[in-house]
């Protein structure tokens, strides 16, 4: 069998797949259909200094070939992912990363204070390009400057590994990636949603209550796969794949692309077992190629 592991700096992964942000909760729901230490890591769900409700239903609507979502960061708070998420995860062999969000600079500071040095945490995924919220998310992430100095100020709180989560929706997302690696990210994940809406043709209304969501699933995957072959070229932080992985496949143009270890999101929505699949199918493929280890595809496109 084929070596899965691969290394995000300095997190050690037992293979490339984490489950996204925003799409696995805080996993006790997938832990009743299969064992969560089968994953690579898990990107909790974006989590906030106070607890949020979100935004107002209706929040998914589907679209074709993937899913508008406008759920606005709802969670419990980082008091209680601290004493009741991060210990139902830690029984499970898997990295546990915190993916983090909040309104102001000092909203993101304040959580990742107290999530350093709390036990069994791998990394922080620092989240400035959340389209589905009015104030924060992604302002932080489509402006060089801003990037820069919302990680310079969490990389003061914490000694933890800091993924940074890039938006799409920029003119340049390489620059963006270029600055939050200048100032101290140790890998980026990318893309978050593209901003997208829906409209009822009957009632002439959005299909969404706030209107706007984040679009997800395979209709963004060749725009999502684009850019992250061109952060790859730009930057020499670990770059994290995300954006319409249902497949094996999928995540292998990804890893060819560039990316170190790649998120699955919607198809968690459609088909609860894709992770343990795609896990699968990861060491069929490279078993029939007679591929040792899968660092070895990383960055192996040919142009």
């Amino acid at each position: 069998m084929a070596d899965l592991r691969v290394n995000l700096g300095k997190i050690a992964l037992k293979n490339p797949l984490l489950t996204a942000s925003g799409t696995f909760g805080y996993g006790r729901e997938f832990a009743d259909i299969y064992d969560l230490s089968l994953l690579g890591g898990i990107c909790v769900k974006g989590t906030t200094l106070e607890p949020r409700l979100g935004n107002s239903p209706p929040r998914i609507a589907e679209t074709t070939a993937g899913m508008l979502n406008s759920v606005g960061l709802q969670n419990p708070g980082v008091g209680k992912v601290i004493d009741e998420e991060i210990p139902f995860l830690s029984q499970f062999d898997t990295a546990i990363i915190i993916n983090i969000a909040g309104h102001s600079c000092d909203d993101y500071q304040a959580v990742a204070a107290k999530l350093d040095g709390v036990a069994g945490i791998a990394a922080l995924e620092l989240n400035i390009s959340c389209p589905n919220v009015k104030q924060g998310g992604m302002a932080f992430g489509v402006d060089c400057a801003a990037a820069a100095t919302i990680v310079k100020a969490v990389r003061r709180q914490t000694s933890l590994p800091l993924i940074v989560k890039l938006s799409p929706n920029v003119t340049d997302i390489c620059a963006i990636a270029a600055a939050v690696e200048e100032a101290g990210a140790d890998a980026v994940s990318l893309v978050n949603t593209f901003l997208g809406m829906a409209i009822d043709i009957e009632s002439h209304r959005p299909l969404l209550a706030n209107v706007l969501g984040g679009l997800s699933g395979p209709a963004i995957k060749p725009i999502a796969l684009r850019m992250v072959y061109q952060v790859a070229q730009t930057v020499s932080i670990p770059v994290i794949g995300i954006g319409g992985i249902c497949t094996a496949a999928d995540a292998l143009e990804f890893m060819i692309a560039g990316a170190t270890a790649f998120e699955i999101g919607s198809v968690n929505f459609h088909n609860p077992l894709a992770a343990p699949q795609i896990i699968t199918e990861l060491n069929s493929w490279l078993d029939q190629r007679g591929i040792n280890s899968i660092r070895d595809i990383i960055g192996s496109i040919k142009i």
